[in-house]
Order: C-alpha cells, then structure tokens, then sequence
C-alpha cells in the first residue's frame, strides 16, 4: 500500500486538502459535518515488537485536562470499529491502525472517514468549539 498515493487520491475524492511531509508522513485536511473540517496525519510506522510495518492514522480531539471522563471514552471505544482513544504529546488523539501489506483501499477509506468524524464529534462534544 502506497500511503501518500492513497491519501492524495482520496484527499482528491472528498475536497479535502493534501500534504505530504515525507515518504512516511502525509495530512489531509478533511470536510466532516456541519462545513467542518478534521485533520488527519498518516504515518508509517515499523512495529519492532512484530517486525513489520504499520499505517497510522491520528487525528486531535482536545488537550488533555484533569475533567476528562476517561472511563466513559473507553467505554465508547467499544463501539468503534477501527479507531481507539490515545494519549500523546498532551492531547487526546483518535487513532486507527492497520498493517501495511494487508489493508486495502476500502478499508483504510473507512479508518480514514472513521477517525476524521469521530475526533471531530468527540472534540465538539468535549469542547464545544472546532479546534483541529
């Protein structure tokens, strides 16, 4: 799977909006509901524990903070079909990740949808305002 390819093209698709950092890093801009818009970055990454190579789909939902009901997104991750709550660099993150020789087009289409409308419901339901 050619990971910039696939998110140019599809950037393409939607209206949404292309960059490429590098071979291993690509952002589209996304248009979600309500004229919004979600940013999600694609990276490949190599999993050592597994030797191989994995797409990681991220997208920003808030700033961590203490009043976070943690308990309660971990329970609505369980309704999710590829994304999971993450931590990282102080913000709470959608991600979705798939191994690079077994997804397909249709699949990370779906992560793709999947991670950019669940980060954007989740940032307006836990921030009111639309920040990534």
């Amino acid at each position: 799977m050619d990971l910039t390819a696939f998110m140019k093209k599809y950037a393409d698709q939607i209206g949404g909006q292309f960059t490429q950092y590098d071979s291993n890093h690509s952002i589209i801009i996304m248009p979600v509901s309500g004229n919004r818009f979600q940013t999600v970055i694609g990276t490949i990454k190599k999993n050592e524990l597994y030797n191989r190579s994995m797409i990681t789909l991220n997208s920003k939902v808030c700033t961590l903070r203490p009043s976070l009901d943690f308990k309660m997104l971990l329970e609505q991750a369980a309704y999710f079909n590829y994304c999971r709550f993450v931590v990282n660099e102080n913000y709470l993150q959608m991600e979705s990740v798939a191994a690079v020789e077994t997804v397909n087009e249709g699949t990370l289409t779906e992560m793709l949808q999947e991670v950019a409308n669940l980060a954007d419901q989740y940032e307006l339901k836990l921030t009111d305002a639309d920040i990534h």
